[in-house]
């Protein structure tokens, strides 16, 4: 009498023509019907201890394969095509540990700024404003405006140890923190 695992595994071995043809049908490639006879193969080999010896080893596999097939077959349809990694390029996103310290560093600063000058630089240099119409805002003269501003951009950048010649390009992201502190900070803090 053979061994009931020997016998299992003979069963497998003559399966695989059976198996190649059932996985041809279903992906109409070879080299993608080859991948799944082999990880049929292997999930049956890893779970021959479930096998029933005596029941229907080709069926048995069949389902194993076809099970498989429908597996990557869903998770697959969601992916898409990306040969030269254009799009994953575009997904790629860096640490935010450092972006997020200097945001705190800033909102640190920008709650140490007297509050006419704090007020000054959000109005001028987050919102947008004019100096005319921060001016207006804040009822005073325009000269006024500007020299607040002035003070509080030299200030912020002493706090911040930003070399005095940097030039501050408009960028989105500190608009948002500036606007985030503003809307954070308590009034009257100087």
């Amino acid at each position: 009498m053979k061994d009931p695992m020997e016998q299992s595994k003979q069963e497998m071995l003559a399966a695989i023509p059976r198996l190649r043809a059932f996985a041809v049908s279903l992906c109409g490639r070879g080299t993608a019907a080859d991948d799944l006879v082999q990880e049929t193969l292997t999930r049956a080999w890893s779970n021959l201890g479930s096998f029933e010896p005596g029941s229907n080893m080709i069926g048995w596999l069949y389902t194993i394969l076809r099970n498989e097939f429908y597996s990557d077959f869903r998770k697959h349809r969601r992916e898409v095509p990306d040969p030269e990694g254009q799009y994953a390029a575009r997904l790629a996103k860096g640490p935010t540990q450092e972006e997020h310290m200097h945001f705190l560093d800033f909102r640190e600063a920008l709650g140490k700024l007297a509050h006419d000058h704090r007020e000054a630089l959000i109005l001028v240099g987050a919102s947008g404003l004019s100096y005319k119409e921060a001016a207006d805002l804040c009822g005073c003269a325009v000269g006024t405006m500007k020299s607040r501003v002035n003070r509080a951009r030299v200030r912020l950048a002493e706090l911040l140890s930003v070399p005095s010649d940097t030039r501050l390009e408009h960028d989105m992201k500190w608009e948002a923190a500036v606007n985030a502190s503003w809307a954070d900070a308590p009034s009257g803090a100087e």
